[in-house]
């Protein structure tokens, strides 16, 4: 069993089981709709749906709430099941779907009829929304809502049939018009839709609404705990009303807890508005890097370790709040530091011939593969080479300790060299730089240890293979609150994405999609899933700087 954590939720649990409840202990469940691909903020209720089961010794369910079958597809259902798979999660053999239960639901839809607790209706969607009244007026009661138990019986047996058409009729449940809070104002608990299910087919012609299919469905399953982000706060009487109303035990059946949902700085975690993104666009899947979907996380370079570590990190709470999208960084770039090997790219390259040495010469330079794990790996090294082009500055302030005119750095693994000659081309930009070499500063050399200010990495010209590389920015722009306009695609930033033809050394040619890289000085890089030997594409997943951990260590 896990360490339990300290929050609200597991205070909850403890109570419940100090007084007797749930004998057969805590079974939680994940319940996603599949309309659409997991984001970071189902990650945090993954880790603690799953966590909490654990760490009581208990189980978790994933249950797909499959109950609109317009907007549902098995591609988000297998999606699903990869992300949380992927996370370190498992359900075991205990996946289900609201859909398995269609027939039980109906049951006791027909159930709150016959103890005069649900009505069917006959006003449209809009009447409906007029007659529910506002936050400061009470609702009307609707014409049809004294019908006869039997009148009540026979339409929704008939709505069942197919005798009428999509929101001809509804069916409500019948609690009070005139309550204060607008979810208990006679709620629509069964709508017609005549639309092709993904597992039922066309079975069915009526479907549960949420409200009404999830306590249920976790009450058919023995959830005790039904853990929910905090806007379904408002909900909860209703919860208990239906589960009161068809006569389930207090003492066994589910009680829901709200917490707050993840918001995140630069992001949108709207599932809506993630699939406008993708219908029209603005990114190139829902597994685009710039996604802050699981599948867009897992492409960029994110790691499980990473994520769940940043749901550990910001906990439970009751309130919802902005946490800073660095924090989610900082532990990747932590979770990085430690698993991926350093290599040597040039983004942006600059051609620097060294002139003093031998044209046919070519040597193989010993450099770590990791500064704490170790390994060896061996680099060409040649006359002609490429440095990063901002490592060279012709007009340099005082302070720039990297090359310029006359100025000596040392290239990392390698040799100290100084800048001899800027050649330019006929439009004045900067071509090629001519320097010399110390051919005694290479490690074991007798100047080796001569003291140089600077270090910058290269690759050798002959052997630096090309790549694409994928330069990622945040996908939304924000003010100083970290708010975006109502109107979110208007806070797009038009610079989330930059792709350069960058130069890496060779060791890189053969390694898998997925694989982790630190390109030195550069950030944190991984190999994409498109990528081939002969055509590599790489994704920043993370830079070097951790402006998190700054503010943290303050």
């Amino acid at each position: 069993m896990a360490e339990k954590k300290t929050h609200f939720i597991q205070a909850i649990i403890d109570e419940d089981l100090a007084a007797g409840k749930y004998g057969e202990g805590v079974h939680t469940r994940f319940p996603p709709e599949p309309n659409g691909y997991l984001h970071v903020g189902h990650a945090k209720s993954i880790c603690l749906n799953f966590g909490v089961a654990e760490e009581n010794g208990g189980i978790c369910n994933l249950r797909f709430d499959d109950t609109n079958p317009t907007k549902e597809d098995t591609e988000y259902v297998d999606s699903i099941q990869e992300d949380i798979k992927w996370l370190g999660f498992s359900w075991d053999d205990r996946m289900f779907y609201a859909s398995d239960y269609f027939e039980k639901l109906y049951e006791y839809a027909v159930k709150l009829i016959e103890k005069g607790l649900a009505y069917v209706d006959d006003l449209s969607a809009d009447e409906i929304r007029e007659y529910r009244g506002t936050l400061t007026e009470a609702g009307k009661e609707s014409p049809y809502r004294n019908r006869s138990v039997e009148e009540n019986l026979d339409l929704f047996k008939r709505m069942r049939n197919g005798e009428f058409g999509d929101g001809e009729k509804v069916l409500r449940a019948k609690i009070n018009m005139a309550s204060p809070n607008m979810v208990m104002r006679d709620t629509v608990i069964y709508r017609i839709a005549r639309a092709h299910h993904h597992r039922t087919g066309d079975t069915w012609c009526i479907y549960p609404m949420y409200d009404f299919a999830h306590p249920l469905s976790d009450a058919i399953e023995g959830i005790t705990h039904s853990i929910c982000t905090l806007e379904f706060e408002e909900h909860r009487p209703f919860y208990d009303w239906l589960l009161n109303s068809l006569d389930f035990d207090p003492n066994t059946r589910p009680k829901q807890i709200e917490f707050a949902r993840l918001n995140l700085t630069n992001t949108v975690t709207s599932k809506r508005k993630l699939r406008q993104l993708v219908e029209e666009g603005f990114v190139a899947g829902w597994d685009d890097p710039r996604m802050p979907t699981i599948s867009g996380l897992r492409r960029r370079g994110f790691t499980p370790a990473a994520i769940r570590k940043f749901c550990d990190e910001i906990g439970v709470a009751k309130s919802n709040s902005l946490v800073d999208i660095a924090m989610l960084e900082h532990f990747l770039r932590d979770d990085l530091n430690e698993r991926a090997d350093r290599v040597m790219a040039v983004l942006h390259p600059l051609k620097v011939t060294l002139t003093n040495y031998p044209e046919d010469k070519k040597e193989y330079l010993p450099a770590d593969n990791h500064p704490t794990r170790g390994g060896k790996r061996f680099l060409p090294f040649g006359r002609e080479i490429y440095i990063e082009r901002e490592d060279f500055m012709e007009d340099a302030p005082k302070k720039f300790f990297r090359l310029k005119p006359g100025g000596e750095v040392r290239l990392k693994h390698a040799y100290i060299i100084r800048c001899d000659e800027v050649v330019k081309d006929e439009a004045g930009n900067i071509a090629e730089l001519r320097c010399s070499v110390d051919m005694d500063s290479k490690s074991g050399g007798k100047t080796a240890n001569r003291k140089i200010k600077g270090t910058i990495h290269w690759v050798e010209k002959n052997s630096a293979i090309p790549a694409e590389v994928r330069l990622y920015d945040y996908l939304l722009t924000t003010d100083e609150n970290g708010n975006t306009p109502e109107n979110f695609v208007e806070s797009l930033n038009k610079n989330s994405l930059e792709v350069v033809t960058a130069l890496i050394e060779p060791s890189v040619k053969y390694t898998a999609p997925g694989t982790h890289y630190q390109f030195l000085r550069m950030g944190y890089f991984t190999v994409d899933l498109d990528s081939e030997p002969d055509k590599l594409i790489f994704n920043r997943s993370v830079g070097l700087k951790d402006s998190w951990a700054k503010v943290k260590d303050k």
